[in-house]
């Protein structure tokens, strides 16, 4: 016997994105200008919104992709934004310029990872890097978070793990607090377990947060940077980022490219 699971009302679902964002309907009607009134309405179930006014809300409740789809969908109209697979057609020349950039970043790590920071790509440097973690943590799809805190990954080669996993943890919260997505709680809850506490008052040293990691038995310091697709349509592509890793001292920079043998532009 199936189970048919029942979709709150869209109203209903609007009203808890905006508690979400803790906005009172007032603030909304000043974001959106959308009368209270008819915001009211919209949320009891006493006017029906347009799509127009449930993509314009969303806009303003700042809803991802996707959960905009779900939107319409209670509200008895069909998905507007596409939620297509990496190796879709439509979406592979925007893949293939992510992957260029991945190659032009060596001889430093890149990755291009998904939503729940599951790794889509990665460059050659990233195989170095992820040397000597446990056969498990490296079976697809591979959470970059979890092969970096968890004891069997790398976090006996990271040499601040507190400061670094507290770094991490702050990121998942934030977008578990965005998206509301399951998955995200439970890793923010995951990553947490790792640290134990430790680390929530780790001062910070220098002018950006570093990695700090033993790779063939040298300390190699990098910084990160995170780009994502600003224009992104489809709901894929709308939480794709790309994490490149760059040097944070001279000394990283020329242990790494001489331990790659991969020769760097000067």
């Amino acid at each position: 016997m199936s189970v048919v699971l029942e979709v709150p009302p869209v109203g209903e679902l609007l009203r808890t994105w905006r508690e979400r964002r803790r906005f009172s309907q007032q603030e909304l009607s000043n974001r959106s200008t959308v009368s209270t009134r008819h915001l009211s309405r919209v949320e009891t179930g006493r006017a029906h919104p347009t799509p127009e006014m449930i993509i314009h809300l969303s806009d303003n409740l700042d809803v991802p992709l996707r959960e905009r789809n779900q939107l319409l969908l209670a509200a008895g109209y069909a998905p507007r934004y596409q939620d297509h697979g990496w190796d879709d057609a439509s979406i592979s020349v925007v893949m293939d310029g992510l992957r260029r950039l991945l190659d032009a970043h060596l001889p430093y790590p890149a990755l291009l990872l998904d939503d729940h920071w599951d790794i889509v790509d990665a460059n050659a440097a990233v195989d170095r890097l992820l040397t000597g973690c446990a056969p498990e943590l490296l079976e697809p799809p591979v959470n970059v978070v979890r092969v970096c805190l968890h004891p069997d990954g790398l976090a006996d080669r990271i040499r601040n793990r507190e400061e670094w996993g507290t770094h991490l943890l702050q990121q998942v919260r934030h977008r578990a607090e965005r998206t509301h997505d399951r998955r995200h709680s439970e890793l923010a809850a995951e990553i947490a377990g790792y640290l134990g506490g430790a680390g929530a008052a780790t001062a910070l040293t220098g002018p950006v947060v570093t990695l700090e990691i033993d790779v063939d038995g040298y300390p190699l310091r990098f910084f990160s940077t995170s780009a994502t697709l600003s224009t992104a349509t489809d709901a894929a592509l709308e939480g794709l980022h790309l994490e490149t890793f760059l040097p944070a001292d001279d000394g990283t920079r020329h242990r790494f490219v001489e331990g790659w043998t991969i020769p760097v532009e000067s």
